[in-house]
């Protein structure tokens, strides 16, 4: 029973780290395009590839400020991962 509740709480804590490093990168390119179809729906400019340079380059803002951080995140998640799988051996 101990190894499913470690488990289940490991799979907890995945679907958590994957939100919180997914969570900048979306909601900035869902900022960002919400701000080009308002300007493209005010100026009647229905251009599909207008959205792509602007959600491109704060895509990249974001990696560049946050990324560091998302990688941090991630390394501490996956040594947490390897400690469990050697106390599982012992």
């Amino acid at each position: 029973m101990d190894d499913t509740a470690s488990l289940l709480a490991l799979a907890d804590r995945m679907l958590w780290v994957t939100a919180l490093v997914a969570a900048p990168v979306l909601l900035a390119s869902l900022a960002v395009g919400l701000v080009v179809g308002i300007i493209q729906a005010a100026t009647s400019v229905n251009e599909q590839t207008l959205t792509f340079v602007p959600k491109l380059a704060v895509i990249a803002l974001v990696l560049v400020v946050l990324g560091g951080a998302m990688l941090g995140l991630v390394g501490d998640f996956m040594t947490e991962i390897f400690a469990r799988i050697a106390g599982i051996g012992q």
